[in-house]
């Protein structure tokens, strides 16, 4: 391939382009309409990967060829293929038509090159323009998800994840702007560690690389292997609102999976923060199971707390992996005992299962020796699912929760970090790579529950927020955002999840009642406090209507008053909201709210359908906001007569889309911690 030709993907206004001239290859240019994003002097290598030691790149490697397909109506597939000495890599770029979205992804393959070491797999390593680069991110950490940071890349910096789980230390996404009001999104979608570095070049110009973290892994290749990089997702718009809409068009059509009961968006009862596995028992369940049943809630999950030793003071955090026992002193006629009562009720039956962890008392580790994780000996407190054994164990165990238990909802929760992960040599995995095959593992058995359970609806939990990534989102339905759900956090978690996944894949609860006698400062909600009103309440629910929408309360001994409300809210979710979370683009109408206090205190939605013909607007006034506020409006059309009316019938407008995006909505009438929902129409 001696010739000069240009390779482009994308479309006008959203094109990445190489050249390739005499076996080699240049990334040319990653252009929006007003940006070209690359340095137009300084060499991009594409990819990085380091292999015996040496780096390599599209700069020295021999390219040999490119294949193009469309694997799905609207995609665009591009396997350029190039050659090392015996071993060759194979890089893929996706677009998506229409969406200024494009996903890449480095795959290895040894083919006669002896054993070979690869100890670094970049999916992306470009030579940016620095002038005006600004970049935010979010760090990571239990109660404290999705805090948002801005920074100019004057020194390295680095945004990681060296848990062992995608949000623990930094969120796997980032957000670069060029000052010419034009943005680029990158996401990692993977939900192990991983890895975005920014360096300064002397020369100037910024190198942007990363993916699959290379701290503390290596992997050898035999000949006749191979070894995929994980998938970086990259976005282009003119703002965050435009990115994350393309995102979460793109993920709903082609990325996420869905079925008959997560696309119904089903409101959820939960029991665990009231009652916890203290005070959690078959009689309790079932009471506030009749009781969900007649507030219409359309799933009963129960939490942790079921399994192990009949003992009613065990602790669940030490018997994680003893699945095959049920607490009988808690639970004496069984699981499925549990699951026909919500079944007849007409309800669905929810499960949690943290299928990958276990505890220091659970017998599974003596029973099976062979599944533990260990570090240098030292246990790591899970199961490792790079061996494939463990696989096996992990899929027969979720599938006895379905076949024998009658769950049509499982929460899969991970409470632990892995960091490296595991290095034993007896799994099937390699001391470098435990961690990489241990998230590759799961996913399998993800997948195949989902394939030979398609009905049932998979939750992803980790320590709340701790494994929120793109990865693990294409193998569950839905992702519970944070553990604590008070107010204001639950507004900055959303706002900063919704920029990279849309709406109906993020599930979090109404404010709920702790039994825990050390919750956070602000977790402190109280059904029989005097000071709760219709308002504040109807404020706390409409901030978990924002997505999936769920709740944790003692139904059986809240106020009357509020459980009437409940029911009202659940009504209102069902007829009217949830058809917006699950297919509208949503515009973030204000700054991001902040649980420390500063900065935003009004926070607004604008939940448009794809038509534009109906949008839904949430409205909420936090603790500290001004007296009033004026909201401006988003995707309307200029000329039409719109009707904003309250859907509790509390206020109503009629204004032009004109004035309504232009002069906006002034909202005066709010007190701290109230709210309006409109429907405009």
């Amino acid at each position: 391939m001696s010739s000069n030709a240009v390779l482009t993907y994308g479309e006008s206004g959203n094109i990445i382009s190489c050249s390739h001239y005499n076996k080699q290859l240049k990334l040319q240019q990653i252009k929006t309409k007003r940006t070209n994003w690359l340095h137009p002097t300084l060499p991009s290598g594409l990819f990085n990967i380091q292999v015996n030691g040496q780096p390599f790149t599209c700069q020295n490697l021999k390219f040999s060829e490119f294949r193009q397909h469309h694997p799905h109506p609207g995609t665009e597939e591009t396997h350029l293929h190039f050659v090392g000495d015996g071993w060759g890599v194979e890089y893929i770029i996706r677009y998506y038509h229409s969406q200024g979205v494009f996903e890449f992804e480095p795959r290895i393959f040894n083919h006669h090159a002896g054993e070979m070491l690869v100890e670094r797999v970049d999916t992306l390593d470009w030579t940016l323009v620095r002038d005006d680069l600004s970049i935010l991110g979010y760090s990571g950490n239990w109660g404290s998800e999705f805090e948002p940071h801005l920074f100019k890349p004057y020194q390295h910096f680095v945004l990681e994840s060296r848990s062992g789980r995608s949000s623990k230390g930094h969120h796997p996404w980032a957000a670069l702007s060029a000052g010419a009001g034009e943005m680029l999104a990158l996401a990692v979608a993977w939900s192990g560690n991983w890895v975005l570095r920014f360096d300064p070049l002397p020369a100037g110009g910024i190198r942007l690389s990363g993916g699959l973290h290379d701290w503390q892994f290596t992997k050898r290749l035999k000949e006749g292997e191979a070894l995929s990089g994980v998938p970086v997702v990259a976005a282009f718009g003119a703002d965050l609102n435009e990115i994350s809409q393309r995102l979460a068009r793109v993920g709903r059509r082609y990325w996420y999976p869905s079925n008959m009961l997560s696309r119904q968006l089903p409101v959820e009862w939960n029991h665990w923060w009231p009652y916890e596995d203290v005070e959690i028992n078959e009689a309790v369940f079932l009471a506030n199971a009749e009781k969900a049943a007649e507030l219409g809630f359309e799933v009963c999950t129960l939490d942790a707390g079921w399994f192990g030793p009949a003992d009613a003071e065990s602790f669940w955090y030490d018997y994680r992996g003893d699945w095959h026992l049920v607490n009988q002193q808690r639970f004496p006629h069984g699981i499925r005992f549990l699951a026909d009562r919500v079944h007849a009720l007409g309800m669905k039956f929810g499960i949690w299962c943290e299928i990958e962890a276990l505890g220091e008392k659970a017998s599974l580790a003596v029973e099976r020796p062979d599944l533990p994780a260990l570090r240098d000996g030292r246990p790591l407190g899970y199961v490792c699912m790079g061996n494939p054994a463990a696989q096996e164990w992990a899929y027969q165990t979720l599938a006895r929760l379905i076949e024998e238990y009658g769950a049509d909802w499982i929460k899969v929760d991970f409470n632990l970090d892995p960091g490296a992960g595991c290095n034993r040599t007896d799994h099937g995995h390699q001391e470098g790579d435990g961690l990489y095959e241990h998230y590759r593992g799961y996913y399998n058995v993800l997948t195949r529950i989902r394939q030979n359970f398609p009905d049932v609806v998979l939750e992803n939990c980790s320590s709340g927020g701790l494994r929120i990534d793109l990865g693990m989102l294409r193998h569950t339905h839905a992702t519970f955002l944070s553990d604590p759900d008070w107010p204001v956090h639950d507004l900055q978690i959303f706002w900063g999840a919704s920029t990279m996944l849309p709406a109906n894949t993020l599930l979090h609860w109404t404010y709920s009642h702790w039994r825990n006698t050390d919750p956070p400062p602000y977790q402190r909600f109280d059904p029989f406090d005097p000071h709760l009103t219709r308002p504040k309440w109807d404020y706390y629910t409409r901030i978990s209507m924002l997505g999936w929408y769920g709740i944790s309360q003692k139904l059986t001994e809240i106020p009357g008053w509020l459980a009437e409300r409940i029911g009202q809210h659940n009504r209102l979710y069902q007829q009217v909201v949830r058809r917006f979370i699950g297919e509208a683009d949503l515009y973030r109408l204000t700054d991001q709210p902040r649980r420390s206090g500063i900065g935003e205190r009004w926070a607004a939605f604008q939940y448009s359908l794809p038509d534009g013909s109906q949008h839904l607007l949430f409205v909420f006034r936090l603790p500290g906001g001004e007296m009033q506020r004026t909201i401006h409006l988003k995707n309307l059309a200029p000329e039409r007569i719109y009707t904003l009316r309250g859907l509790e019938g509390e206020a109503e407008w009629q204004r032009s889309g004109e004035s309504l995006m232009q002069d906006g909505l002034l909202i005066d009438f709010l007190d701290e911690e109230e709210s309006l929902l409109l429907k405009i129409e």
